[in-house]
């Protein structure tokens, strides 16, 4: 089998670094703008394996010359080259997995599922951790029940040391985390699909040691298509961001002061854009202390079984792997990537256009994830 990995970012390294553990899998050719110096991970397998090759992912006959001959094409780019990726891996009939997170696109790739099926190939957005890893656990927490009343996913990417103000500290996009804190999330309230305000539905939520105590509130994006699969016939269905007690209220008010806005102002007779100021201010300062970081993960389900109440739950705690060097986010949502890129591979994914939670067996990828060092812990349904 042979992979082409788009992007070599903190996910598309994960993704690439598991693909080659994979003895079935002869080639991984990872695709950057700028290949540059792999991640240590990597550099045992360049040169053998592996092959970095320097790609601009605008460039659509570029790619699809790298898409010739492929097995299935991994995407680790911005989330705006995931449909013109999957595009043009349905015209070159290879299969094709991304990191999803804009769930208007994850439509417009799953409107292609005629195309794909003609063509052979298996088309699978929306593969990372939120979404993709929550969404496979709600998909098995509602498939073992008779009738479900509700679905709720927290997720949470979180400093194994926090340090004030914001306890948090940069494990993925900061440009991507702001975007989730300024857009509406999309949830379902008595069965119908409602929008309510990032930052909004503060809770405390309760992890054993040594987790502990944490805070949650809904962002935009973390249901993704659930909405839509399940309004009218699940009740309560929401989704909500993880952190330590006290983050909420903080980026609440950064928001309210305008500091989150995409919106260039003036300053001076200088155009400034308020967001990438604010980003290039505080990236530094929350760039970690080395501690690594863990990633929390909860999925409940609950409804009936068996004509009783019954709930299952769904949990996983990752942490910073200081053998590989790779992030507890980079491994929770690179990991899901190349996992779902190899049972497209294998035939475990039938041919069309359709997120995670619609294509691929709970079972079978929860299974993948233990054999990654990745433990779910289930508990319930009764019976």
């Amino acid at each position: 089998m042979r992979f082409l990995v788009l992007g070599g970012g903190t996910q598309g390294t994960a993704a690439a670094f598991d693909l080659l553990r994979d003895e079935s899998v002869t080639e991984v050719m990872l695709a950057d703008l700028e290949a540059g110096e792999p991640h240590p991970c990597l550099r045992p397998h360049v040169g053998a394996r592996l092959k970095l090759v320097d790609a601009d992912a605008t460039d659509a006959a570029r790619i699809a010359t790298l898409m010739e001959g492929m097995t299935g094409v991994l995407c680790a780019l911005p989330y705006y080259f995931n449909l013109p990726m999957a595009e043009l891996a349905i015209e070159s009939g290879v299969h094709c997995a991304d990191l999803g997170g804009h769930t208007a696109i994850v439509k417009q790739q799953c409107a292609l599922d005629d195309k794909a099926r003609a063509r052979g190939v298996s088309i699978v957005p929306d593969c990372g951790l939120a979404p993709g890893m929550v969404h496979i656990f709600a998909q098995g927490g509602i498939d073992s029940m008779d009738s479900v009343e509700a679905v709720r996913l927290w997720v949470g990417g979180l400093p194994q040391r926090p340090k004030p103000p914001l306890n948090y500290e940069i494990v993925y996009s900061l440009e991507g985390m702001l975007d989730y804190y300024v857009t509406p999330a999309t949830i379902l309230r008595d069965g119908r699909q409602t929008t309510v305000a990032a930052l909004s539905g503060l809770e405390s939520v309760e992890f054993p040691t040594p987790v502990g105590h944490l805070e949650a509130f809904f962002t935009g994006g973390g249901t993704s298509t659930l909405p839509d699969r399940y309004e009218g016939r699940i009740k309560t269905l929401e989704y909500k961001t993880l952190r330590y007690p006290g983050h909420a209220r903080i980026m609440r008010a950064i928001r309210e002061l305008g500091l989150l806005s995409s919106e260039d102002v003036d300053y001076n007779g200088t155009r400034v854009n308020p967001r990438r100021f604010f980003i290039a201010r505080v990236t530094p300062l929350l760039s970690g202390d080395g501690e690594g970081d863990l990633v929390v993960v909860r999925v409940d389900v609950t409804g009936t079984r068996g004509g009783e109440p019954g709930r299952i739950r769904y949990e996983v705690l990752d942490r910073h792997d200081p053998a590989t060097g790779l992030t507890a986010m980079a491994r929770t949502t690179g990991f899901s990537l190349s996992i779902t890129a190899l049972l497209q591979a294998r035939g475990e994914v039938r041919p069309g256009a359709r997120t995670p939670d619609a294509s691929i067996s709970p079972t079978r990828y929860i299974a993948e994830l233990a054999r990654r060092g990745i433990h779910t812990d289930i508990t319930g349904p009764p019976g």
